[in-house]
């Protein structure tokens, strides 16, 4: 009874494998999992778009609301709490703003591949594409 209590307490199932090892794998590194979307988060560019626009509408809201509350002489406390708050909101509008618009990019990228047939759907879209002569769009061999 010792032992296997040992054995629990290292991360160890009664087997003797690591309780991690118990756990499903994951695809190759870089596939797409079964069931895996396109979105905006896995999107390269969106992703540090989206980033910057969070950054610069938090920054930007308590600007203005500092620059409005100290310009209607507004008490220093309520000031902070204030820019506080409208940063917060101007942040998540350049969140919703910067999502909203490169959903309807991404989506668009998507469609001009499909049509170009660069892109099959099911497929990684960042893999090279596979033309019928054996060789990839990049001019690389199989």
């Amino acid at each position: 009874m010792a032992k296997d209590k040992t054995a629990d307490k290292k991360g160890k199932n009664a087997k003797g494998k690591n309780a991690k090892d118990a756990k499903g794998k994951k695809g190759k590194k870089g596939a797409p999992e079964v069931g895996e979307r396109t979105s905006v988060s896995s999107h390269p560019r969106a992703a540090a778009h989206v980033r910057l626009a969070k950054g610069w509408g938090g920054l930007g809201g308590f600007a203005l609301a500092a620059y409005m509350s100290y310009s209607a002489q507004v008490p220093a406390d309520q000031i902070a709490l204030r820019a506080l708050a409208a940063g917060l909101a101007g942040y998540m509008l350049g969140w919703a703003c910067a999502v909203a618009i490169w959903r309807h990019l991404v989506m668009a990228e998507m469609r001009a591949l499909l049509e170009a047939g660069r892109m099959v759907l099911g497929t990684d879209p960042r893999a090279p594409a596979e033309v019928p002569g054996g060789e990839a769009a990049d001019g690389t061999t199989g």
